[in-house]
């Protein structure tokens, strides 16, 4: 899509700090991290949200946890990362091309939902 920008990172219109590409993905480093490790895994091909994915889209999918998360213990989360996909409106998705969110850092991270 012309006007997303992760579609534009992905084409290489917009330079981004690049953890790893390939024909199929891009791995780079969130431009607002909220956490000391903070990378995003998107798909190149536009897919707008995990709730759009189709069955033809599983391999991607299992390439984007898979790598994102070698990624992240790469860059130090030896302890363990979250892992999160904003879905929706309602889901808080801001930009609307999948991407999967690897966060982490000693110690760093909030509980996820208050009980």
């Amino acid at each position: 899509m012309s006007d997303c920008i992760f579609c534009k990172i992905a084409s290489g219109d917009i330079p981004a700090k690049k953890a790893f590409e390939d024909d199929d993905m891009v791995v780079f480093h969130d431009i607002n991290p909220v956490a000391p490790v903070h990378l995003l895994a998107i798909p190149k091909r536009h897919i707008a949200s995990l709730a759009d994915a189709r069955p033809e889209d599983a391999l991607v999918m299992g390439k984007l946890l898979q790598t994102g998360a070698r990624l992240a213990v790469e860059h130090g989360c030896t302890d363990g990362f979250r892992t999160l996909v904003n879905t929706g409106r309602v889901g808080r998705q801001e930009v609307y091309h999948l991407h999967i969110h690897f966060v982490g850092g000693p110690d760093v991270l909030p509980p996820m939902l208050k009980r």
